[in-house]
């Protein structure tokens, strides 16, 4: 049974930083593209950041570019989402998700298992 759990979130003022993580079981982590996606409240989930499987390209969304890193422990069975300069609008359920040798595809569509998500609360 694949499973999927998020943890990191929290309650941070703006300009702060929070890390997540997303640890991975029940599946071949290595072959397996992972992104982190987000909801805030009212809204549709939107694609964050995304690793390929061999770590070796990344993606963003415009709206977290140079702000969010993501990298990922394929001995650890791990993702993470390094967030700093954190905003009111970074305000949301962060979800991890994975997408099987996938790349380039960035919609909810394309990833097979997601997890449960972890709030987010950036305060002004």
């Amino acid at each position: 049974q694949v499973q999927l759990v998020e943890s990191g979130g929290g309650l941070v003022q703006a300009g702060g930083s929070l890390r997540l993580s997303c640890a991975a079981s029940g599946l071949a982590f290595s072959r397996y593209t992972m992104g982190w996606f987000r909801q805030a409240p009212g809204k549709e989930r939107v694609f964050v950041a995304a690793i390929i499987w061999s770590g070796g390209s990344t993606a963003y969304a415009d709206s977290v570019k140079g702000r969010f890193t993501i990298s990922r422990d394929n001995a650890k069975n791990t993702v993470s989402l390094q967030m700093n300069s954190l905003k009111p609008e970074d305000t949301a359920v962060y979800y991890c998700a994975a997408d099987h040798l996938g790349w380039g595809r960035f919609g909810e569509s394309a990833y097979d298992y997601w997890g449960q998500g972890t709030q987010v609360t950036v305060s002004s």
